[in-house]
Formats: C-alpha cells, structure tokens, sequence
C-alpha cells in the first residue's frame, strides 16, 4: 500500500477535531496528575496533624469528647463551605497570621473566612428576631447593619490581638530558652536533642514551636529549612535573626555551639535595651492617669471641705 492509500486510510488521525481532543485529553491527565487529590489532601492534614499533636492514632482519636468528633467535625465543614465563598485575595497574609496567632482553635484560613461570614449572620440575625418587631424598621436596619460591620471585623481583630499576645510570650521566652539551648549544647546534646530537653523543660508558644520544628527533622525535613520555617511562623525579628546565623554557621561549618553563646549574649543585650526603652516611657504614660485620675481626686479630697465656707464666704459679700 503506497503513501497515498495510507493517507487516504489514517486521515481522519491528521484532523483539527482529533488533534483538539488529544490536546484536551492530555491536558487533562497533566491536571490530574498534578492536582491535589483528595487522597493526598488527606495525607497533607494528617502529616500536619502529627507534627502538631505528635500522635494521630486511633485511639487517641477515640479518646477524644463526643463533641470534638461529631459536632466540632460538622461545625467546621460549615465554615470551611462559607469560607469558599469569600475571594482569597489575601489568603497568605491571613494564613501567616493564623501562623503567628498558633492557629487558634485550629482554624485555618477557609475556616477564618467561613467564621467572618457566619458571624455578621449570627448578629444580625439574632437581632432582627429579638427586636424586629418591637422597634422602628429603620432604627432594626441601620442596628443590623452596625452589628454586620461589627461582626466582620470582631475576627480580624480577635487574630491580630492572639497573634501579638502570643509574639509577646515568645518574646518573653526566648532569651532563657536560648540560654538552656546553649547549656545543653556546650554540655554535649546535639542541637535537635538540646531542643527536646528545652521543650521538656517549659510550656509555652516558643517551646510549640520547638517541638512542631523537631517533628519535622524526625520525618525527614532538613534542619535548616525546618528552622527557616519555624522562623516564619514566630514572626519575630529575633528569631529570624537567630535562624538565619544560625543557618549560615552551618553552611560554612562554624561551631554551633559558639554561634549559640554569641546569640545568647546579644539577645540578652536586647532585651535590656526593651526594658530600658519601656522604662523611659513609663513616665510619659503615667501623664496620662496622674492629670485626669488622680489630681483631680485629690484636689476633691483636699479642697472639698473649704468649698462650703468658700461659697458662705463669697454669699456673704453680696
């Protein structure tokens, strides 16, 4: 069979239509093949479940309340569905506050966004019902809408305050955890087993951090980029600091111990340049009670006796 025959045979292969659905199917198989499954979704949460809880099994799961399992479960699926709604155009920088607020309640951004929008409902609701038909429309209008306003914007605030409360405890933390880190690591521990032995000792925010950083060095993540990462969610500048030296004198093959002695000492440094910074503040901020708290109080308790012969006195010279 000569070329032409074959053309003639196998042409309809060669058409605009065939080739369209060829480049559609492999488009599609290149999607899902870099997609993220629900399979893999579900290894995703479950491998942040252990580097956060450190334990994932069944019993523990069925040790947990009967409302953590049934109604919690289904409350989030709620928020996570609202959440969807909402345009994630800043979906990383909510992300990274959840990151520095330690993800409270085990929020994550889509249930955030999912609580921003069932709140204003929540309000409003609660208040058309209450005193929709007692009050003037417009006054129940214009309340709702204060209250949807309010209530979109409680969240916002509520992380940004968990976020810098909780900085504040790391902040507080930070200096004797690096001083024991140092102890530990000039006592002979490696820096992952010095790290355990700083966890072991304290609980808070910083200590979270130092065990979620461990777990993911145990399952195979590299030091320095679980120290980077760490740095990221802590958010403070001293940290991140600290990381970054810490990451370079492992590159060039520094001592860490001498790193974390010279780290020691200047975080130390600083922080007794915040406290002295916050004392010369203290008197400007105490201006403030003294003018119109206090002095005004005494002036009562000193003057108050003489205003009733004051005001016989100036009576009497009229």
């Amino acid at each position: 069979m000569d070329a032409g025959h074959l053309l003639q045979a196998y042409g309809f292969l060669w058409s605009p239509l065939t080739f369209g659905a060829l480049s559609t199917l492999a488009v599609l198989l290149i999607w899902l093949a870099l997609a993220p499954t629900q399979t893999r979704r579900e290894v995703r949460e479950r491998l942040d479940g252990y580097i956060e809880r450190g334990d994932t099994s069944p019993e523990m799961e069925q040790a947990r309340p009967l409302v953590a399992r049934t109604i919690a479960p289904a409350f989030r699926g709620m928020l996570r569905f609202l959440g969807r709604l909402v345009p994630g155009g800043d979906a990383e920088r909510t992300r990274q506050t959840l990151e520095e607020a330690g993800y409270p309640l085990g929020l994550d951004v889509l249930d955030f966004y999912g609580l921003r929008i069932l709140l204003p409902l929540l309000f409003a609701g609660g208040y058309f019902l209450l005193f929709g038909r007692s009050q003037n429309a417009l006054i129940v209008l214009r309340n709702a809408a204060v209250l949807l306003v309010v209530a979109y914007l409680l969240p916002g605030f509520w992380l940004k305050s968990r976020a810098k409360n909780r900085k504040h405890q790391m902040l507080l933390a930070f200096p004797d955890m690096l001083d024991m880190l140092t102890i530990g690591v000039e006592a002979g521990l490696g820096f992952e087993s010095a790290m355990v032995r700083v966890s072991a000792k304290w609980d808070n925010p910083l200590t979270q951090e130092f065990r979620r950083t461990v777990n993911e060095m145990r399952i195979g993540l590299g030091r320095n980029e679980a120290l980077n990462r760490m740095a990221l969610r802590v958010g403070l500048e001293d940290v991140k600091t600290f990381v970054s030296v810490l990451v370079q004198s492992s590159t060039l093959g520094v001592s860490i111990a001498q790193v974390l002695h010279s780290q020691a000492a200047e975080v130390r440094t600083r922080r007794r340049m915040r406290a002295e910074e916050l004392a010369r503040k203290a008197g400007t901020k105490m201006m403030i009670p003294l003018v119109f708290l206090i002095f005004p109080t005494m002036f009562v308790v000193i003057l108050g006796p003489a205003v009733p012969i004051l005001m016989e006195t100036f009576s009497g010279m009229k």
